[in-house]
């Protein structure tokens, strides 16, 4: 049980084995009786699209329990902010011996990230099957 994460979410569309599901994300600060007065709380809604054989059984309108796992979280952060993080720090300073030039090192540093984030839009059908969430009822 402590290796998932879940998520209450309400089902929004199903179009065979697949459902789109609603789930609203809040921060930390978001249930806080100021909130009102603050501009650092937040609410954002995502949709997630599942794949479950027993997709009949829900209806449009459902409460359910969006899960996913723990490791997810972070191969996404590895992926989205660690890597590109390392190809930055290391292409600068290979660069920097290089060219021995700040500004032409820290632009192609730079460049070097449209190339890795394109990579990642190309294999998101490979990315989508690591980062699958799964459905539950939200009575079970």
């Amino acid at each position: 049980m402590a290796n998932i994460i879940r998520h209450q979410g309400i089902v929004e569309n199903i179009n065979g084995s697949h459902l789109q599901v609603r789930v609203v994300q809040t921060s930390a600060c978001a249930s806080c009786s100021v909130k009102g007065h603050c501009s650092s709380a937040d609410t954002k809604e995502k949709l997630i699209d599942i794949t479950d054989a027993d997709a009949a059984s829900y209806q449009p309108g459902d409460s359910v329990w969006v899960i996913g796992e723990l490791s997810m979280g972070a191969m996404a952060v590895l992926y989205a902010f660690i890597f590109p993080f390392l190809v930055l720090i290391v292409s600068l300073f290979l660069f920097m011996v290089i060219w021995n030039d700040e500004l032409r090192s820290a632009l192609c540093s730079l460049a070097l990230l449209i190339p890795y984030y394109y990579i990642l839009w190309l294999n998101k059908s490979r990315l989508g099957k690591k980062f699958s969430f799964s459905i539950q009822p939200m009575n079970s």
